[in-house]
């Protein structure tokens, strides 16, 4: 199946079939010098196949988790192009999650103003959502995409064989960005987390999860409207997540607790059900008011304000700004 993102500037391609990265070199142009980007928790095998795929590869691998997300690696990775003598015609080529389509998008919108970039996402998370769209980054002093741009891949290959070597809580995980865009924008995907069967259904969760991205990058590919329903959950979330470093809650796991304050009574206990199906967590553990602080970081908090989505019906939603400060009274009184 194919998926086009059709933008002003620049459209591309969603591959989206079994199999497809074992024809890497007949769907991508690999015939010239390529960086792959891994991280140690992929399975070498993925990169690999890759590799034998292109004329000239040079393979990086970085350790595994948010951390590495960081100002060094790009750093190292840019070094690592210069070295090997690469060129604006050549390619960067990401395969791995989130942290490694952030970083290696960002090291191909920053060498020699841009080079091209191609997204090899092999968790489910970074499958249905992170990405698509083309926002690309690092982290700076542990707040997380503050240095970045947007940078659109020349095309994504999406292989849902791969997620056979995902552990199963990675899995979860991914799934809870589908749940966030069922609520905000299609009901009947709810349905299928309502039922408990998304993981039977992964295929066509993964595709409507797509199509609803797509439809909302297409109309908003700078974030300046629309696009802000995507970051449903991940207010709170995030700081969720910065607080849980070192307890090792999982990004899809803050964005479950995170969205949940932000639902009204009247769906939450659906909510609270469709997570626990994920065997994701519907409880907030730790110090709710540090999380919020944390917020405060945030790119979504402006002067004192901060955007935020609510869902008061499956398949709606409401963007919102407000002091913090009554955002805060928001979450305090739906803990």
């Amino acid at each position: 199946m194919i998926l086009r993102v059709n933008l002003p500037m620049d459209s591309y391609d969603i591959i989206l079939e079994r199999g497809c990265l074992k024809n890497a070199k007949d769907l991508l142009n690999l015939n010239r010098k390529c960086l792959i980007v891994t991280d140690s928790g992929v399975p070498e095998k993925y990169a690999q196949l890759v590799a034998s795929q292109c004329f000239a590869p040079t393979l990086v691998t970085i350790e595994q988790g948010e951390k590495s997300k960081n100002i060094d690696n790009w750093k190292l990775l840019l070094e690592t192009m210069l070295r090997n003598d690469f060129t604006r015609t050549d390619c960067v080529v990401a395969v791995g999650g989130g942290v490694v389509g952030d970083l290696t998008g960002f090291v191909a919108a920053s060498f020699m103003r841009g080079v091209d970039f191609y997204n090899i996402p092999t968790t489910l998370l970074s499958q249905v959502d992170s990405s698509v769209g083309g926002k690309v980054a690092v982290d700076l002093c542990s707040v997380k995409n503050t240095v970045g741009a947007f940078y659109q891949p020349k095309r994504v290959l999406i292989d849902p064989d791969v997620l056979s070597t995902l552990p199963s809580r990675h899995v979860s995980s991914g799934l809870a960005e589908s749940l966030k865009m069922a609520l905000t924008s299609d009901a009947e995907l709810f349905e299928i987390f309502r039922s408990g069967t998304a993981l039977q259904n992964v295929d066509l969760v993964i595709e409507r999860s797509l199509k609803i991205k797509i439809s909302v990058v297409e109309q908003d590919e700078r974030e300046s409207g629309l696009r802000k329903i995507l970051n449903f959950g991940h207010t709170l979330g995030h700081g969720i997540e910065t607080y849980d470093e070192l307890s090792g809650l999982h990004h899809g796991e803050c964005v479950g607790l995170g969205m949940l304050p932000m639902c009204s009574d009247e769906i939450r206990g659906d909510v609270e059900a469709a997570l626990k199906a994920l065997n994701l967590p519907t409880k907030i553990e730790g110090d709710i008011e540090e999380m919020m602080n944390l917020v405060a970081h945030d790119k979504k908090c402006d002067g004192g304000n901060i955007s935020f989505i609510t869902v008061e019906k499956i398949g709606s939603f409401e963007i919102r700004k407000l002091p913090l400060e009554d955002w805060k009274n928001i979450v305090r009184s739906r803990i």
